[in-house]
């Protein structure tokens, strides 16, 4: 007995220990966010005068409503709109794609399947930044300069997401497949039909991941984009900063700051249980 309550002494001892390891790690992470946030709340003099405070100022509702609606170089509400569009664009075009070509990879029967599935994989070792001139050649002779169409379509191609979904078709029984077809279902019947709802929770974890890749987009928007009405919120941050002898809105940059942050954090919670799952979860 005095064996087990030392194991339970000891047990709670590092329960407590790894919780306020845990704790000091995030708050180590958020002091910067917390300093950003309170920066978007004050004046100009306030953040230039040391000490910078550490307490939310008054002027939340002012430096937001000067961020969404003028900015600095252009409005926010344009910037956060155009990054959105862009995110959900790359992760639905990623995810539709790579869900048709791994559906056509495992369950049809055609010369040199093999061999384009390994083309396929090969693209990572060519990411944009490899293959930028020769792409954004192409997105400009097709007139994809300053559009939507020239933000998303060079990107949605994904080999990652092709092999995951390739890989978790492999684990879904042949019965299925035979039931389907014994039941006089066509291929995309038995593809709308059994495979994508049970691939619910895989598209899921990818689109958030997905998501967050599209909305984090710097280099491929610099290009392809020169009109300041197509600008994403990642650019336009950047673009916010002085050069020379010019002063910057801290305040404004700061309230930009918080601003892009939020999106990726709503889909991240809102679509927290089907990413964990999507992740974790074998058991299809």
């Amino acid at each position: 007995m005095a064996d087990a309550g030392g194991m339970v002494e000891k047990r709670g001892a590092g329960l407590w220990l790894t919780h306020f390891g845990l704790i000091v790690g995030i708050l180590f992470i958020f002091f910067p966010i917390w300093l950003a946030l309170v920066a978007s709340t004050v004046t100009q003099p306030e953040i230039a005068r040391p000490p910078m405070p550490l307490v939310p100022g008054d002027q939340f509702f002012e430096n937001y409503r000067k961020a969404l609606v003028s900015g600095v170089n252009a409005p926010v509400a344009r910037m956060l709109f155009n990054s959105g569009v862009m995110a959900v664009g790359i992760a639905v075009g990623k995810i539709a794609i790579s869900l048709l070509s791994a559906f056509a990879i495992v369950y049809f029967r055609f010369p040199g399947r093999r061999l384009f599935f390994w083309l396929i994989f090969l693209t990572l070792m060519l990411p944009v930044e490899v293959r930028i001139v020769p792409t954004y050649q192409v997105a400009a002779n097709f007139g994809m300069l300053n559009s939507y169409s020239g933000l998303i379509f060079p990107l949605i191609a994904s080999a990652t997401a092709t092999f995951l979904f390739r890989q978790f078709f492999l684990t879904v029984p042949d019965e299925l497949a035979e039931a389907a077809r014994v039941d006089g279902a066509r291929p995309m019947r038995f593809f709308w039909d059994i495979l994508l709802p049970m691939s619910r929770t895989n598209i899921a974890a990818l689109f958030v991941i997905l998501f967050i890749y599209g909305w984090n987009q710097y280099l491929w928007p610099l290009l392809i984009t020169t009109d300041p009405d197509m600008n994403t919120i990642v650019m336009g941050i950047k673009q916010m900063f002085p050069s020379g002898d010019d002063i910057a809105d801290w305040p404004v940059i700061m309230a930009t700051s918080i601003l892009a942050m939020l999106p990726p954090i709503l889909v991240v919670i809102s679509m927290q249980k089907l990413f964990i799952r999507g992740l974790v979860d074998s058991e299809k």
